[in-house]
């Protein structure tokens, strides 16, 4: 009944695509759009439109049905910034190319937050297939269009590989079915659950429940084997299962827990993405460890028949023999990843960011629209300052200092647009509103160059210092270029928090399950080795990488793939209590090998698969940086960590509580 309710109130938990939304309430960019929004009716310019082959009366009648479009908010174009009753060619030639030229009309539009898709898509109805749209109000329409879908495909190819994989490491055809079940129902609760937060971001909505799925499935798998396995020694099912509980209680909390304190350190980033996916991924781990230990083995006992009368044989051929090859490249595995280390951490701290939705595919229409758009007019990025109003002199000259500025192709204020002689109450409303509120002077700034980079960066810093020059923190200034800037100083302090935390974290509960000093270090540098071998790969390709997806995934990397390290870890101990380290060394691995595989066949496919599917660059590197770093986590396990466990072998044993290991005679 609950997973019915569930699944029908996801369908009323908004999706929000506006990353400024996710900032914090004292940001820059966020007081600046709130002074904005109370001050001033006309929202900043966050899109260009470009219709070809037009007269300056025919761009002059798009522009009023451009005006007309319920959404579309100021319309900028040639005649707010040059008089058209005059011969063009008596103006400033750099100023009419800006917006007309070989008969192209470019206008730079506001288009409302939250109804992006519906806008967007009556502009292209307007200007047709020839036309043109770019700019932040287009790229969250695609984003928004192609989520839906992008997250069915991706459920319709991932289903069918977890369900291949789970065929070959079990011996039922029908236990993947109480795996899904168990953790699918999970995951529908999980969605539905947000209801009461309200609205999910659109990364949390993409990535979140295939995250969950693929983290969680381990702990049902824990169960029902340990089922399997004491089914052989009793032919109560009842029994079976209380004590398979009992066996597999600590291992499944113990990797709940390690993922669990994993996920909540993203709840502490102040950029709210961040905060908003690990909320959702802590309470799907919670959602998923309840349905594993209550839903699945009443599931699971109601129907256990079908799992006797679905037996097959086992697809996989026995790993024995593995332990050995491993052992023999136990020496060239430390001296690798020892000597990839230092480059490795170095190189992921200098990587190139990004810290938008990245680069758009050329091959969607939005993606050709830019390419377009740029090549016909250059880049183009407005930004605005809003300044206290009063004094006309004071922005007589910050004015002429903008202008000034390099990459800065035209300032529009009432003081250069209109003229500072002119006393504001003289004129009409329609004309000094867009200029002046009650309190403030709102002034244009277009320049020549994208929406962030060092370049875009610099400019941003340039304008806001020299607002500040003559009006101190009364200055604002708000762009999507001010609101990345503002991003990458938020995230760049978040990403030293949320490491440090989800590191401690992880250690204590690592301390506290093996009561060990040593093995948590142990575990720790191995799989932090791997992200940072995962996070440099972008650095030595000279790929720019979407920060957003690097700071998650630093975070959820550790935190789910550190469980190949407990279990393989936790054996080892096992047997190290009765046979001499390299013996229990090669035990482990025989038997370990092939679960760990299993594991992470299914996290990495996930990362693949979101990869593969999303239009969404914040997304698909998320996809991609998850993929490949659960396979380097997965061989990191498979030598690294047993060739450091047997180095430190002595060291392990004076630094755990109770090794009780065991002594050659």
């Amino acid at each position: 009944m609950v997973t019915i309710i569930a699944t029908v109130a996801q369908f009323f938990v908004s999706v929000n695509y506006n990353m400024v939304d996710y900032l914090p309430d004292d940001a820059q960019s966020t007081r600046a759009m709130e002074v904005m929004e109370e001050e001033f009716t006309g929202a900043v310019p966050n899109t260009r439109v470009l219709i070809p082959g037009v007269s300056i009366q025919e761009a002059l009648s798009f522009k009023e049905q451009l005006e007309a479009i319920d959404g579309v908010g100021d319309v900028l174009w040639l005649d707010d910034v040059v008089d058209l009753k005059t011969p063009l060619e008596m103006a400033d030639s750099k100023m009419v190319e800006t917006y007309y030229k070989d008969g192209n009309a470019l206008f730079s539009i506001s288009v409302r937050s939250g109804d992006e898709v519906a806008i967007t898509d009556s502009i292209y109805e307007l200007i047709g297939e020839e036309g043109a749209i770019a700019g932040e109000a287009i790229n969250t329409a695609t984003s928004q269009k192609m989520a839906g879908n992008e997250s069915m495909y991706a459920t319709l190819l991932l289903v069918p590989i977890i369900i291949l994989i789970l065929v070959l490491s079990t011996t039922s055809w029908v236990e993947p079915v109480f795996f899904l079940t168990a953790i699918g129902v999970s995951v529908l609760i999980n969605l539905g659950t947000n209801i009461f937060i309200g609205e999910v971001s659109f990364v949390t909505q993409s990535v979140a429940p295939i995250l969950q799925l693929a983290v969680s499935l381990d702990y049902a798998v824990f169960l029902l084997h340990s089922f399997s396995d004491y089914r052989k020694k009793t032919d109560n099912p009842e029994e079976a299962m209380e004590l398979a509980m009992k066996k597999s209680f600590p291992a499944i909390t113990a990797s709940a827990a390690t993922t669990f304190f994993g996920f909540i350190a993203l709840t502490f980033m102040n950029f709210e993405i961040g905060a908003d996916l690990g909320l959702n991924l802590v309470k799907g781990i919670v959602l998923s460890f309840v349905s594993v230990m209550v839903f699945l083995p009443a599931l699971t006992l109601y129907f256990y028949k079908w799992m006797d009368k679905t037996k097959h044989r086992s697809f996989v051929p026995s790993f024995k023999g593995i332990g050995n090859i491993v052992l023999k490249f136990k020496v060239p595995s430390l001296i690798l990843v020892f000597a990839l280390l230092i480059p490795a951490f170095m190189a992921q701290s200098n990587t190139a960011f990004t810290y938008g939705f990245g680069e758009i595919p050329e091959d969607t229409r939005s993606g050709r629209d830019f390419k377009l758009i740029n090549e016909t007019f250059g880049e183009k990025t407005p930004l605005v300052l809003l300044v206290p109003k009063g004094n006309v002199a004071k922005e007589e000259e910050l004015v002429a200092d903008l202008e000034a500025l390099d990459y800065v192709t035209s300032v529009i204020a009432y003081v250069n647009t209109v003229d500072a002689v002119i006393p504001p109450e003289y004129l009409e409303k329609s004309i000094t509103d867009e200029f002046y509120s009650e309190n403030y002077a709102r002034i244009v700034i277009n320049t020549n160059q994208g929406t962030e980079g060092d370049i875009p960066f610099s400019i941003v810093e340039k304008v806001e210092k020299a607002a500040a020059d003559y009006y101190g923190k009364d200055a604002l200034a708000l762009g999507e270029s001010v609101t990345l800037f503002d991003i990458k100083n938020t995230v760049t302090k978040d990403n030293m928090l949320v490491n440090i935390l989800t590191v401690v974290t992880i250690a204590i509960v690592l301390l506290v399950g093996f009561r060990s000093i040593s093995i948590p270090v142990v575990l720790l540098v191995t799989i932090q080795s791997a992200v940072w071998i995962n996070l440099s790969i972008p650095y030595f390709t000279e790929t720019s990488l979407v920060f957003v997806g690097y700071l998650i995934i630093s975070t959820v990397q550790l935190a789910a793939t550190v469980d190949y390290g407990i279990l393989f870890t936790e054996a080892y101990q096992h047997h190290r209590k009765e046979m001499s380290a390299v013996k229990a060394m090669v035990k482990t691995l025989d038997e370990k090998t092939f679960s760990i595989s299993i594991s992470a066949g299914i996290l990495s496919s996930v990362g693949f698969i979101l990869w593969i599917t999303s239009s969404n660059p914040i997304v698909g590197a998320i996809g991609l940086l998850l993929g490949r770093g659960t396979l380097l986590s997965f061989v990191m396990v498979l030598f690294f960590l047993p060739a450091l466990l047997l180095v430190a072998d002595r060291l392990i044993k004076k630094t755990t509580y109770k090794a009780d290991y065991y002594k050659e005679k």
